[in-house]
């Protein structure tokens, strides 16, 4: 597993993911490009072996403390492998960095393995959007992380999320 910054290259990439990964809403590659472009975004690839297995956002814009997880994706052949909490850690990691305080997120009510992985590094459960997913018609749950409480439980864990750039 390896963790990079994402290039200008991995665009294609990063939509067959998108479009695989979230097949009824997936982001155009237009707002793919712009939210991989903007200056208050954060990606990362977990690139293996030239390949791209899954790739993470988080949108905080310099000098706020509140920021939040834009996406996470692993590809389903490279799923339950600790990925997901890798590319998560990154994010929280490059937040913590940023001064941030408090992480947002929103996750599809029908997806309990996303909550569980969510709720284990501390999210809450904060609300609900409903139907907040379309076309599907499905509540978005909002969950908020206090950034502080998580990088004090991460930094006496011996795991490192760090990012080659």
């Amino acid at each position: 597993m390896s963790l990079r910054a994402v290039t200008t290259d991995d665009l294609g990439a990063i939509m067959s993911l998108e479009r695989a990964s979230f097949p009824t809403d997936a982001w155009s590659d237009a707002m793919m490009r712009e939210e991989l472009a903007s200056a208050h975004g954060f990606y990362v690839v977990d690139d293996e072996a030239g390949r791209i297995v899954g790739y993470a956002g988080l949108r905080a814009v310099r000098g706020a403390t509140d920021a939040d997880i834009q996406t996470i994706a692993i590809a389903e052949a490279s799923r339950g492998r600790g990925r997901g909490r890798t590319l998560l850690s990154a994010l929280l990691s490059e937040a913590a960095r940023r001064g941030v305080r408090q992480v947002f997120l929103e996750v599809r009510a029908d997806n309990p393995v996303a909550q569980a992985l969510y709720a284990s590094e501390g999210f809450l459960e904060v609300g609900r959007r409903a139907r907040y997913y379309q076309p599907d018609g499905v509540d978005a749950v909002v969950m908020k992380l206090d950034l502080r409480g998580w990088s004090a439980h991460a930094s006496a864990s011996p795991e490192d999320a760090g990012v080659c750039t």
